[in-house]
């Protein structure tokens, strides 16, 4: 028996070593975009990871790694257009702006993204969508469109709602990993959302982690909190375990 786990353990880790992501271009409203895509294998479930306000940088692609290491494609999409991964805070606040005020083009691009990681062999009928900060915010936009995902996953993302919307298409259970520390996005909205999702009926589980700011998972700054992040990171890996065949 012993001998047969380590043949099966050894199989695994030479199938995650294997696995080797790759930029992916693609077109969405006659401009191109340029995505990411990692997967451990055929037929593995997909996650669509969407980035924060500065674009999709390494972070996200080590996230995206992350996630392959333990089965899962990746599709990692590029809301803001091939080559442009803003730098200065102005700039990042212009290009989420331009979204914000566009939902249909925030929606457009994601669907998009969808469509350039089937065209990958990922499996969209098996998928979960996550995203940071900003990119939580889209996620909850795609969730509210009524797209056919299993899940939707914000980690410390915007929470309100546009006037006009509701999730009462909303296919897909939710998952809110937030910081009670949060003042960018405070625990009034969190309150808010929790309340909008009841009244719809929508499947959801919300978590906050005491003494978490805005961007609690990202590495490398001064608001990285490591428990925090584990935490999170833990129980999102048991979200897709539990969403996803």
């Amino acid at each position: 028996m012993r001998i047969l786990y380590i043949l099966m353990l050894v199989a695994i880790l030479s199938t995650t070593a294997a696995a080797a992501g790759k930029a992916v271009s693609y077109q969405a409203n006659g401009n191109s975009y340029e995505g990411y895509f990692i997967t451990p294998g055929a037929g593995a479930p997909l996650v669509l990871l969407v980035h924060d306000w500065d674009g999709l940088t390494d972070y996200e692609i080590k996230r995206a790694g992350m996630l392959a290491e333990i089965g899962y494609a990746v599709f990692a999409v590029d809301l803001f257009g091939a080559g442009v991964r803003p730098t200065a805070e102005a700039d990042k606040r212009r290009h989420t702006a331009e979204l914000y005020g566009d939902r249909n083009k925030m929606r457009s691009l994601l669907n998009a993204a969808l469509e350039a990681a089937k065209a990958q062999g990922a499996d969209t009928a098996n998928a979960v969508a996550m995203g940071y900060c900003f990119g939580g915010a889209a996620v909850l936009e795609l969730a509210r469109s009524g797209a056919e995902l299993k899940g939707f996953v914000a980690f410390h993302g915007g929470l309100t709602t546009p006037e006009g919307q509701d999730y009462a298409q909303t296919k897909g259970k939710l998952l809110i990993l937030h910081g009670t520390a949060d003042t960018s996005v405070t625990m009034e909205h969190f309150a808010w959302l929790a309340a909008a999702l009841e009244e719809k009926g929508v499947s959801h589980e919300m978590i906050t982690y005491g003494g978490a700011p805005h961007a609690f998972t990202v590495f490398g700054t001064d608001r990285y909190r490591e428990d925090a992040d584990k935490k999170s990171w833990r129980r999102f890996g048991e979200f897709l375990s539990e969403t996803l065949k």
